[in-house]
């Protein structure tokens, strides 16, 4: 009898790869069981591209096909689209949403996503968001993919003819320093990773993205490549 991973094979997902850890753990994973998949990264008017170099790197390194996608959000809303905001720190723990928060960024991007899957006959999408340990985020939680796996399935053909595209979150409940020990095991190349905020050389140690990175490696027990 044929494993999972087997069985899996030649299937298709889309994979949400913006060039960050999460993402890249994600892809892999998603490699991992078997999937061929279509990794799209956006250029939505941020701050850097960094992370979306990283994200091409990534997908050679993988043997993923990337799509680019662009589109502009000129009513900004978010320190990352508009650089006369400040980046504000977010203490850990704080459960404020912070001024990095992209308005329905995820809800964007997993439109996108569920166009594509349901076009090129993809059965599932992964996306890297996971709720603990993190910015507060909304559109990081688990009741948001809850809800938006009931539009999945009343808002599109394949959902109406009882085929609806999954939505895969395997780092949802995981913290940081258990989502780098998976990437570990996978064999990502975190050294292609980009998380800071900022796109300078190298990472400013400084930002939220930055901050929560670290604390995974620490509390990982493991250097960061990337540094």
């Amino acid at each position: 009898m044929k494993s999972k991973k087997a069985r899996r094979a030649g299937r298709k997902a889309v994979v949400l790869l913006s060039g960050g850890l999460d993402s890249a753990v994600t892809l892999y994973y998603a490699k991992n069981a078997g999937y061929k998949c279509l990794c799209l990264g956006f250029d939505y008017g941020q701050r850097h591209l960094r992370e979306l170099e990283c994200a091409k790197e990534l997908c050679r390194r993988a043997k993923a096909e990337f799509q680019l996608i662009k589109f502009a959000m000129p009513w900004k809303g978010s320190a990352l689209l508009d650089k006369k905001e400040k980046l504000k720190g977010h203490r850990l723990g704080d459960k404020s949403i912070p001024n990095t928060y992209v308005p329905a960024r995820n809800i964007i991007f997993l439109s996108f996503a569920l166009s594509c899957a349901e076009t090129v006959k993809a059965e599932k999408i992964f996306i890297g968001a996971h709720s603990q340990d993190y910015s507060g985020y909304p559109d990081c939680r688990p009741e948001f993919y809850k809800s938006f796996a009931k539009v999945v399935k009343s808002g599109t053909k394949a959902g109406v003819e009882n085929k609806p595209v999954a939505v895969e979150t395997p780092l949802l409940y995981k913290f940081k320093s258990d989502i780098i020990k998976m990437g570990i095991r996978l064999r990502v190349p975190f050294e292609l990773t980009w998380s800071c905020y900022k796109g300078g050389k190298r990472p400013c140690n400084e930002c939220d993205s930055c901050t929560y990175r670290k604390k995974g490696f620490k509390e990982a027990g493991i250097a960061d490549p990337a540094i």
